[in-house]
């Protein structure tokens, strides 16, 4: 008998949604930058995988905090790289 974590249920993990097309092209625009310019997360993230994203998709993490109130920030899902 196994039972299966859910990782974006914990409390120290903050909120991974996958951004649509529309989004992506606002932000890039509005920054000036290339999808490649993003900070990268790795494909097996484990809140990468729990919610389906996928190789070249663009993340958006929300941190909420007592100092900083809301934080948005985006990653884009690259393949870690072979040893």
């Amino acid at each position: 008998m196994s039972t299966k974590l859910n990782v974006l249920n914990h409390i120290m993990v903050p909120d991974h949604i996958i951004t649509s097309e529309e989004e992506v092209k606002k932000l890039l625009s509005h920054y000036s930058i290339t999808t490649e310019q993003l900070p990268k997360i790795f494909h097996d993230d484990p809140a990468v995988k729990a919610i389906g994203a996928q190789v070249d998709d663009v993340i958006r993490i929300v941190r909420i905090s007592h100092t900083a109130g809301r934080a948005e920030s985006y990653r884009l899902v690259t393949r870690r790289p072979k040893k």
